[in-house]
């Protein structure tokens, strides 16, 4: 599907000359800290996008409504990221709506996927890695879900330890269809906090609301954060963040992976209720 394209001429071409086996870049190339309004810059940063074209290819992937493969994009952003790059610098870039797939679960239930354009999981892999360097300082140390170097192993040997420390109170939460209902507005105001870039606020924005194609029809995105780009992860952590440190406030021992937490209490003390709403 041809694009209004803009890029960066020599990305592609850089990016192509590098061995597969160099193509998982560690979170050692984030950068510790990023000036808040200079955000859609790093973004745009040529060793940035090179580390996201290298995830999105190692990924792989089904196409999205383009049907378009990651084995094209290469090529295509050879011919149009120059003109994809003006319109990101101009606050004019559109994505495209994503392709709806339901995977079945074992409850006999459905999860709901939502897969981006090749090119538009290129762009949000590059904010993702930009938003995730200017969040990960703060995120709880309990959080274990899709961060540098942590992993549900770690959270499973978190609760173990903690049981073991006398927590014997569990309750396992489970967010119910948490990635479909996420608020916009309180989403995007959780990232105004840390992120003054208001043309990046702006696409991340457009990402959110770009629509669903179900059967060949266009739906709009009023909430959630559709499973199957590399930005609904990392905006999941940026929601559940607030949760993390309101239970750390009310006391409670716990570890989260995405939208499974397991809060822990030493006993019920003298008011089940609290324990269990918690």
């Amino acid at each position: 599907m041809e694009r209004d394209g803009n890029a960066s001429d020599h990305l592609p071409r850089q990016a192509a000359g590098i061995p597969q086996d160099e193509l998982v870049a560690g979170p050692s190339g984030q950068p510790e800290s990023i000036h808040p309004q200079a955000l859609l810059a790093q973004v745009l940063e040529r060793a940035n996008l090179q580390r996201a074209l290298k995830q999105v290819r190692q990924n792989k992937g089904a196409p999205g409504i383009d049907g378009m493969s990651v084995d094209e994009l290469p090529d295509y952003l050879r011919h149009h990221w120059p003109g994809i790059r003006a319109q990101l610098e101009a606050g004019r870039y559109r994505p495209q709506p994503v392709r709806r797939v339901e995977i079945p679960k074992p409850d006999g239930k459905s999860r709901l996927l939502g897969i981006p354009t090749v090119l538009d999981r290129f762009i949000q892999q590059a904010i993702a890695q930009v938003i995730s360097a200017q969040w990960e300082p703060h995120f709880h140390r309990h959080s274990y879900g899709f961060r540098p170097e942590r992993s549900a192993h770690q959270a499973v040997r978190e609760v173990q330890a903690t049981i073991r420390a006398g927590y014997g109170w569990v309750v396992d939460m489970d967010l119910q269809a948490f990635f479909d209902r996420v608020n916009h507005d309180r989403l995007m105001a959780r990232l105004k906090s840390r992120c003054l870039d208001t043309g990046l606020l702006r696409l991340v924005n457009r990402f959110l609301k770009a629509g669903v194609s179900v059967g060949g029809h266009i739906e709009p995105t009023t909430m959630g954060v559709p499973q199957g780009g590399p930005l609904s992860p990392v905006l999941a952590n940026v929601v559940l963040d607030e949760l993390d440190w309101e239970l750390d406030r009310r006391g409670h021992r716990f570890a989260r992976y995405a939208d499974d937490c397991v809060p822990r209490r030493r006993n019920e003390g003298r008011n089940p209720r609290r324990c269990r709403a918690a």
